[in-house]
Formats: structure tokens, C-alpha cells, sequence
């Protein structure tokens, strides 16, 4: 049963409106619904991006605590204010650039990660049993060696490759040029190279 955050159950709000019309995928009708003040879509959209985002904060914030606030400020953004949502871009990427606001932000605050002694006990928030073994080493190993990159270069690497988005993407969710994703993406890799073994470095 889907558990909804505190904050989005006392959201409740009149109407506002995003254009359907607009909205051609089934994300899009979902916030079109949204704004309407459907509860059942946000509990949909929220099924959805749930896991997405917790994975992605995870990476970056890398403290429950912190992770879930942040998550709950993103989704309460989404409830509230689905008509920010303009069309041009995915849905995801508008989702996104909320998260890394948001996260920006906490760590912006002075509240920094710290290492989560439980982390190897938690379980994991990646694919089920029928992920490989090896997929889950070189994530795992690929990982640690995030925790020593900077916050924008591990949101680059993450966005990339355990988001599956374009540097493009990546670009309109960090609001900077693409070439600065590009720099980043370098500067990181290099430094993801020399702190991980060589067959995996070759993964990079």
C-alpha cells in the first residue's frame, strides 16, 4: 500500500489548471489530472517516481533522513504546483530538476551527508533478484567511488548512468550548458577511474 508523505495528504487544493492538450504522454495526463486536484493521479505519478527518486537522492544526499525530506519537498512541488510543468521537456526532466533543487539546497543549508552506518544492512533500492551479479558489483563498486566526487559531478554520473538520460537532459535538469555537463562528466570519470579496479574503470 502506497505510503504518501504527511505534507501531500494535507495538500489538498482547488483546481488549477495544465493543459491537456498539450500533455501527450500518459506522465503528462497524469499531472494534467493532478491539477485537478486527483489524488489517485498523484498516488499514480508517485508509484512511478518514488523509487526513481530515491535512488537518485540516495546518491547524492546519501542520509535517510535527508533523503526522504527531500523527496517529500520534490513530490510536494509536483502536488501543489503541476502547472510549472510547461511541456518542453520530458516530465521526468521537470521532476528531476526539482529533486536536484531540492537536494542543492539541503546540502546548501549545512547539512551534509554523512556515511550511513546501516547502509549494508538496508535493503537495497536497486533492480530485484533477476539484476546479475555482476551489474550489482560494478554498481556498488561504482558507488563508493562517488561518495569522493563532488555533489554536481555525482549528479552527473548518476543521471547518466543509472538514469539512462542524454547530457541534454541532464543540462536542462542541472539548468547549465551542456558543455559544463560535459566537463563535469570528464572531470569525473577520471577521478571515478583512478579510484576504482581496472576492468571496472573500463565500464566508465
Amino acid at each position: 500500500m502506497l505510503k504518501k508523505p504527511r505534507a501531500i495528504l494535507a495538500a489538498r487544493r482547488p483546481a488549477e489548471g495544465v493543459a491537456p492538450d498539450r500533455l501527450g504522454d500518459s506522465e503528462g495526463r497524469l499531472l494534467a489530472r493532478i491539477a485537478a486536484g486527483e489524488l489517485k493521479a498523484f498516488e499514480a505519478l508517485y508509484r512511478l517516481y518514488q523509487p526513481r527518486l530515491t535512488r537518485f537522492l540516495a546518491g547524492m544526499l546519501r542520509r535517510p533522513q535527508l533523503i526522504e525530506e527531500v523527496l517529500d519537498d520534490t513530490l510536494l512541488v509536483v502536488w501543489n504546483r503541476p502547472q510549472g510543468y510547461n511541456g518542453a521537456s520530458k516530465v521526468s526532466t521537470w521532476i528531476f530538476a526539482i529533486a536536484y533543487r531540492k537536494a542543492f539546497k539541503a546540502l546548501r543549508r549545512g547539512d551534509e551527508p554523512v556515511e550511513d552506518p546501516d547502509a549494508d544492512q538496508r535493503p537495497s533500492p536497486d533492480d530485484g533478484p533477476d539484476a546479475t551479479l555482476a551489474r550489482q558489483q560494478v554498481r556498488q563498486a561504482l558507488l563508493d567511488a562517488m561518495a569522493e566526487l563532488s555533489f554536481e559531478q555525482r549528479t552527473v554520473v548518476d543521471l547518466c548512468y543509472f538514469q539512462d538520460m542524454g547530457y541534454r537532459e541532464i543540462a536542462d535538469i542541472m539548468d547549465c550548458p551542456v558543455d559544463t555537463v560535459k566537463t563535469r562528466m570528464f572531470h569525473a570519470r577520471r577521478r571515478l577511474k583512478a579510484s576504482l579496479a581496472a576492468p571496472l574503470s573500463d565500464w566508465l
